[in-house]
């Protein structure tokens, strides 16, 4: 009987260590699966951070040029120097100025893109002006009240001649919008132009004669074949002060162009074409 139980005891013993490892086995391979999980949440997580730095930087490089191209100026491209040797900086002619002066022009057709034939006629006008501007600036200035609102008054004048050659404000604006010039920009060009007209009226306008054969010889080449034709035409008298102009504003034209000439040839003068149109 004893040895029956002692049997059974140990019988009893073996299948309680059997289960036991098998719950000790269970338990380690529950905890494996958590683990194994526990790596594969941890491997995706990693997977899921990687891949965001890999978005991140692509839309970095895709984004960066146009950020880049906002961020931007655009640089107007300079396209000559002038100098007389007066002042140690020269002027500067931008392509816009260019552009601008092709634009205030009301007789000219406005070709988008300009063609380089505009452009470089622009050019030559604009280097000439610069040129007479460089020259006024070595004249003293009265700097009076009275000055200064005569001045304002000769470019308000000149502004609304400038609309009055283009038929209205309306048209001179839509000019004005097309090619990028604001009214502070176009303010201060009639400033210039104001400057460069009150120069050559004192240094030619007022030595500028016409005498008495001109305006004969200027009559009898207009009106000497109409008068015996039986045309009504102007008699001498009635036509001589509008002769007497033109005569005298050919003169001036001519003395302005050798002048100008001049102001190319004289020593220090330095135009530099920076990039030709």
């Amino acid at each position: 009987m004893k040895i029956e139980n002692c049997k059974l005891e140990i019988a009893n013993c073996a299948n309680r260590t059997i289960l036991r490892h098998e719950h000790v086995r269970h338990e380690h391979d529950r905890i494996a699966r958590r683990l194994r999980n526990s790596i594969c949440n941890l491997q995706f997580s990693f997977f899921n951070f990687q891949f965001s730095i890999f978005i991140l930087a692509l839309c970095t490089l895709l984004f960066a040029p146009c950020s880049n191209a906002l961020a931007q100026t655009i640089v107007d491209k300079t396209v000559a120097s002038v100098t007389n040797g007066a002042r140690a900086t020269p002027d500067l002619i931008t392509h816009s100025d260019l552009v601008w002066q092709l634009a205030l022009e009301p007789e000219r057709a406005l070709a988008d893109p300009p063609s380089s034939k505009d452009l470089n006629e622009a050019l030559k006008t604009l280097e000439d002006q610069l040129l007479i501007v460089q020259e006024a600036r070595k004249l003293p200035i009265a700097e009076t009240a009275e000055g200064h609102k005569d001045f304002e008054k000769a470019v308000t004048d000149m502004l609304n001649d400038l609309v009055r050659r283009f038929g209205s404000r309306e048209r001179l604006q839509e000019r004005m919008n097309h090619v990028g010039l604001t009214s502070e920009q176009l303010d201060a060009i009639l400033r210039d132009r104001v400057t460069i007209e009150r120069y050559l009226d004192f240094r030619f306008r007022a030595f500028a004669i016409a005498t008495p054969k001109e305006i004969s010889d200027r009559y009898q080449k207009l009106y000497g074949a109409a008068r015996n034709s039986g045309k009504i035409v102007p008699t001498l008298d009635e036509a001589r002060d509008r002769l007497e102009e033109e005569v005298k504003n050919e003169k001036i034209a001519v003395e302005i162009d050798n002048f100008v000439d001049s102001l190319r040839d004289q020593p220090g003068t330095e135009i530099v074409v920076l990039n030709p149109v």
